[in-house]
């Protein structure tokens, strides 16, 4: 009975399910035993494998929260690195920093290609973005014409003026609303989003409405909307005779209406932009606005356009692909960005001490300005230890998928070809054998005994984005946004939970699906530091 419980509890928790099928869970689960029984065949030299029901018994939560359910798997069983089976294929689960450094860099380009998705087929154009593109030329040309126009360091520090404004503005509506009890999640989604707007489309699109007739929509819902859908669970890629159930319990329709409401947005964008650039005789193309040094700035769209027109990268870059790397900066973006604002600032005011000590160095260092400015990070060695512990703690994507293009070795075991990998990134990041007191939160061990740990990929103890050739190509840009708007945040304010409420009352529940955000929006009360805000 406990599994049926298991079973039911996960489908309704993937989306609305109709009640009626309740009903026909003892014979499904009949079913299901039986065909999963059929594909468990453990091979020759392949990694350990747990016992049947006992894997079955903790996947069958793997809706809600993986990272968790596996970590249990993981840690009952005892190994970093072992095989489970669920529906037709094989999963390695690999769960220490270790054995993600086997994946990641020695065999680095066996395991280059992401699996396959449903919910990314249909919302990001069929593989033809950044993320989720197979391994190969495609996926080179397009991740290089992104790095190397948004996303490289030069890039990243042209756009400072937009960030620096955009926390600006954020940090001047909290001021207006000091002293009420306010959703921060709102702030930072709006501040994630305008910038990643601005520096990919040329313009802010977060109080826009989109959409004709009766189907219009305000941009940011329809972002919401978006980044909900794919941190949604479509069973039929672990199962796929279960496929069927993401139709009936209308996530399929979803994902339908949602990828074409954008996709009619981004025509309308982009069209907006060839007419312009056809009417700008003589011109290079739309100009966004000058950095400081005078350099002129081409958004994405713009430089996009530019390869289409003159096919610069030697492949076919056409308006699918350009609205795929589109929804892949707004998806992967601003979304994860926004979720690490958020959980940092949940943890300051579960740990006032850390609050304390990050606005002393802060305010030490900026002094009488009134708005701070990405010069002034530079020194601001204890906001850096913050965000690491963060991300330690509550990476953006809690767990990480590979998918092995050819038969290889790992560890001595044979990985066949088309295996799923999944690294539990959370908790490699809660590894005892890795940092003392891996539940608690505190800054100061980036600052001693961790403190040559990065999280760009290069120490595998800590990777909140992945590592190797399918790294977050972002990382930069990301934590620049961050950067800036907490040093604000703090420079600017104290803080204080409703009601008088201690950070001990904070509910620190997680969301379901990836990325993993707080399950309730943060809400506090800003409580003005600085007198003027010129």
């Amino acid at each position: 009975m406990k599994m049926l419980e298991h079973l039911s509890e996960t489908f309704s928790s993937l989306h609305s399910f109709p009640i009626t099928l309740v009903l026909v869970l003892p014979i499904f689960f009949t079913l299901f035993l039986h065909r999963w029984s059929l594909f468990s065949v453990t091979t020759k030299n392949s990694p350990p494998s747990p016992p049947k029901l006992l894997v079955l018994r903790q996947l069958l939560k793997i809706g809600s929260n993986p990272h968790r359910s596996l970590q249990n798997l993981a840690q009952r069983y005892g190994s970093d690195f072992m095989v489970l089976y669920l529906g037709t294929a094989p999963l390695v689960l690999v769960s220490s920093a270790e054995a993600a450094r086997e994946i990641m860099k020695t065999n680095d380009l066996e395991f280059s290609n992401r699996p396959k998705s449903v919910i990314f087929q249909k919302l990001l154009c069929n593989y033809k973005d950044v993320a989720m593109a197979p391994y190969g030329e495609y996926w080179k040309q397009v991740k290089s014409i992104c790095v190397v126009n948004l996303l490289s360091n030069k890039r990243v520090r042209s756009f400072r003026a937009v960030r620096e404004e955009e926390t600006k503005l954020m940090i001047n509506k909290i001021n207006e609303s000091s002293g009420e009890v306010m959703n921060l999640r709102e702030m930072f989604v709006m501040l994630t989003s305008d910038v990643i707007c601005r520096v990919t489309m040329g313009r802010k699109y977060s109080a826009s409405a989109v959409g004709e007739g009766g189907n219009t929509i305000l941009f940011k819902e329809l972002l919401w909307e978006f980044t909900e859908l794919l941190r949604s669970f479509y069973i039929g890629d672990y199962i796929p005779w279960l496929a069927w159930l993401s139709r009936v319990n209308g996530l399929e329709a979803k994902l339908d209406k949602v990828a074409k409401q954008f996709d009619d947005f981004l025509d309308r964008v982009i069209q907006d932009r060839v007419d312009h650039r056809s009417k700008a005789s003589g011109s290079s193309g739309h100009v966004n606005h000058a950095d400081p040094n005078g350099e002129d700035e081409k958004d994405l769209v713009d430089v996009l356009l530019e390869i289409q027109e003159g096919n610069l990268s030697g492949l076919p870059i056409d308006r699918v692909s350009i609205k795929a790397v589109i929804l892949d900066m707004l998806g992967g973006g601003a979304d994860s960005t926004y979720s690490v604002i958020e959980w940092t600032m949940a943890e300051l005011l579960r740990h006032p001490r850390v609050m304390k000590k990050l606005q002393s160095e802060v305010r030490e260092l900026a002094g009488d300005k009134t708005h701070i400015t990405e010069d002034d990070l530079i020194e601001m060695n204890y906001l850096n230890a913050v965000i690491k512990e963060t991300l330690r703690l509550h990476p953006p994507f809690t767990v990480l998928s590979r998918m092995s293009g050819q038969d290889v070795e790992v560890k001595g075991y044979k990985i066949k070809a088309n295996t799923r990998i999944v690294v539990n990134m959370w908790q490699i990041g809660r590894d005892p054998k890795s940092y003392n007191k891996p539940e608690e939160y505190e800054p100061e061990r980036f600052l001693n005994e961790n403190s040559g740990v990065s999280y760009k990929g290069n120490d595998f103890r800590l990777i909140p984005f992945g590592a190797g050739r399918r790294v977050c190509p972002g990382i930069q840009f990301a934590m620049a946004v961050n950067k800036t708007a907490l040093a604000n945040l703090v420079h600017k304010f104290d803080w204080a939970l409703p009601g008088g409420a201690s950070g001990d009352d904070l509910d620190m529940t997680e969301s379901t699906g990836m990325p993993t955000h707080r399950k309730h929006p943060l809400k506090a009360v800003a409580i003005p530091y600085l007198a003027n805000y010129g």
